[in-house]
């Protein structure tokens, strides 16, 4: 028998048990040989009934995705789970772990399930832009009742099988040893006649009220419900209504199409490209302990971070002002109560939690820290200082992290005396929320002190992607070369309600200007005067910004920015003040507005972040493409359909407007560039 999949013969049952760690994934090997092993169990007359079960850690967790993008290869999925449901003898599935999309549907082809407490299941193919394709919306329905069925299905949210098991997700519960439990039970199906799910009907019986779900969720969907989502629908609404083969190639169909559109691709790309971001680099050494973290700075940023590792089980001292400490504690526990109003926390939980949070005035307090952390205001003296402070009272070996957004690392570190130490730690607001977490790594961070910070973002449940040293690092020297691009549009004749609606339609939930007036205007003028961007040499400069500012218009804080906003109001709204500003700066320079279409600001948005990471590639800044594209998408609100700014480039067959992509990346699997349309965007030189 296959390596992966080993057989094996327990008093009468043949327990067929996957073994391709680490999470038992359903790649071409693993389904032939579980074909392989039905075919025994139907042939061999010593062979009563059977049970598919996991090694290790987890049943199936799923298909393996990376052959999603290669060319078929025999057997099937729906080969698999046809050869399961028609074998003559019972076949058990014993859950543990995630049974997971094709893992979960291989059990739904059974004859029974049992799980062992804990144990997780779904389907969660939408998160992927497609949709079960081996009997997920047939099966399911059958078992279940439709309004769970659908919910399950298009929320992608996977369900604790215990706490559902009246629901029908399963069949049993399991405390003890899983193998000999379902060895029992399939021997009690033994003579007894099989039904498979396909042939169940029973969650049918009142068709009205079965096509009444199917009517709210596609209500609910709405008009601009995704291909996925509305194939999801269409596909459990024919379940009861078409013979269960029909159902079944119904399904497959949709299942393929749409693994071929652009957003499944992108989806695919963003879900492999994370894997690969979080992890450190194979050559670091184990990681430093850490049970203790010190943060400097008790505002919107430090209490957000503050909640990441209370949340992830650290020991918190946030040292602060004296007349500033009551207000962080009051900011900490005020997210957790609001936690706890909307049941995602119980008053317990906020309890044990608040237990480990101490605030204090006195430096000396951070002695016992294993991993110190500054979050105040990003100014190059302030924190300078602060670190010669923290160097004086931190044990050695503590790690020194900065939450900088653009200052120089390694100028940080040498003030700090332990460049060794030192490394950046760039959360994105709010930094409870977001899940990206940039680990900037200096000229003399220590390989150590990598592979810790890398080991404490990983806990406190943030995707840590590394960068090396650079001004606005990675995030936000592709965030600067967006808002850059859409200055030059602003400029060039496009309104600021324009070019946020483009963007918004794009995917961003907010358009560039609302999100600065949003974070207030002030802030990236300082940038700019800091570096001396006006007076650059040979670069296109744009003043609008610094007109809005000059004029004392800094956004949401002063009820006007490039929007005006009623008393109490984000709502933002034209303003006559603000278009006379953009109007005096273009005659300033000359320029007659001309009509730029939506299409246009998309375009050249996309090829400026492109561009600009392709220059971070090319700097070494970052190491891969799909490292660039999960910091925009998951830390500022690049649509994650469209696979983040790399990968919808190419999907666009947008490459190689600054040079041949091909060569900026060699060791990035994700990244597969296009050859076309190499001449990217009009106006590109300006990038």
């Amino acid at each position: 028998m296959s390596e992966v999949v080993k057989v094996s013969a327990r008093d009468g049952v043949a327990v067929v048990e996957v073994c391709n760690p680490p999470v038992n994934a359903l790649s071409q090997a693993v389904r032939q040989g579980l074909v392989d092993a039905m075919a025994r169990v139907a042939s061999d007359d010593g062979i009563q009934a059977a049970i598919l079960i996991g090694a290790g850690r987890t049943f199936p967790a799923g298909a393996d995705i990376r052959e999603f993008d290669a060319p078929a290869q025999e057997p099937h999925l729906p080969d698999v789970c046809n050869a399961i449901e028609n074998c003559p003898k019972p076949v058990v599935a014993c859950l543990h772990g995630t049974a997971l999309g094709g893992g979960y549907e291989i059990a739904l082809a059974a004859h029974a399930r049992l799980a062992t407490p804990g144990t997780r299941v779904g389907l969660p193919e939408i998160g992927l832009g497609v949709m079960p394709g081996a009997g997920g919306t047939q099966r399911l329905p059958r078992l279940v009742a439709v309004e769970d069925a659908l919910s399950m299905i298009l929320s992608g949210a996977p369900v604790d099988a215990a706490k559902t098991r009246e629901k029908g997700y399963v069949d049993g519960i399991v405390e003890g040893d899983l193998a000999s439990a379902g060895i029992t039970f399939a021997k009690s199906l033994v003579g007894k006649p099989l039904k498979p799910v396909g042939a169940r009907r029973e969650r049918f019986s009142d068709g009205f009220g079965y096509q009444a779900a199917v009517d709210a969720a596609r209500r609910e969907a709405g008009e601009d419900a995704s291909r996925a989502r509305r194939a999801i629908i269409d596909c459990i609404e024919a379940a009861p209504l078409l013979p269960f083969d029909q159902g079944l190639a119904l399904e497959r169909d949709h299942f393929l199409e749409l693994r071929e559109t652009v957003e499944a691709k992108a989806l695919r790309h963003v879900f492999l490209a994370t894997r690969l971001a979080v992890k450190p680099r194979p050559d670091l050494p184990e990681p430093a302990n850490v049970s203790q973290v010190a943060i400097f700075g008790g505002g919107l940023m430090g209490s957000g971070i503050t909640v990441s590792c209370l949340d992830a089980g650290f020991s918190v001292i946030v040292i602060e002002q004296p007349e500033a400490l009551e207000r962080t504690r009051a900011r900490v526990g005020g997210i957790y109560d609001r936690a706890v109003e909307r049941g995602r926390l119980s008053p317990q939980m906020r309890d044990e939690r608040l237990s480990r949070l101490s605030v204090d005035a006195e430096k000396s307090a951070i002695a016992s820290a294993d991993l110190i952390l500054e979050a105040v205001p990003d100014d190059r003296d302030l924190k300078a200082q602060l670190f010669r402070d923290i160097a004086a009272h931190a044990k050695p070996g503590a790690i020194l992290a900065t939450n900088t957004s653009y200052l120089d690392v390694d100028d940080l570190a040498e003030t700090s005396g332990r460049p060794q130490d030192f490394v950046g730690l760039h959360f994105f607001s709010p930094a409870h929320v977001q899940q990206a977490m940039e680990v900037v790594v200096g000229r003399e961070t220590s390989a150590l002190t990598e592979a810790t910070a890398f080991a404490f973002g990983n806990a406190i449940k943030k995707k840590p992607v590394r960068s090396e040293n650079a001004e606005g690092f990675i995030g936000n020297r592709v965030l600067t070369a967006y808002r850059r691009a859409a200055d030059y549009l602003l400029e060039d004749g496009a309104s600021p309600s324009e070019i946020d609606a483009a963007m918004r339609a794009f995917g961003f939930k907010m358009g560039p200007y609302q999100v600065l007036d949003m974070a207030g205007l002030d802030i990236s003028w300082a940038r700019r005067k800091r570096l001396g961007e006006a007076t650059a040499e040979g670069t296109r400069y744009v003043r609008i910004g610094d007109a809005m500012c000059e004029a004392g218009r800094f956004g949401q804080k002063t009820a006007k920015g490039y929007y005006r906003y009623e008393e109490g109001s984000r709502t933002p709204l034209t303003d006559p003040e603000a278009t006379a500003i953009i109007d005096r700066e273009r005659a300033a320079k000359g320029v007659t507005p001309r009509e730029i279409s939506s299409e246009e600001i998309q375009r050249t948005c996309l090829i400026a972040m492109m561009n600009e990471g392709g220059k971070l590639l090319d700097e070494s800044v970052a190491e891969r493409a799909g490292d660039i594209d999960i910091l925009m998408i998951l830390g500022l609100g690049f649509p994650r359909e469209k696979g983040g700014p790399m990968k919808a480039a190419e999907l666009a067959g947008l490459l190689g407007q600054l040079r041949d992509l091909e060569t900026w990346s060699k060791e990035d699997v994700f990244w597969t560039p296009s050859k076309a349309l190499k001449n990217a965007v009009k106006n590109g030189s300006q990038f």
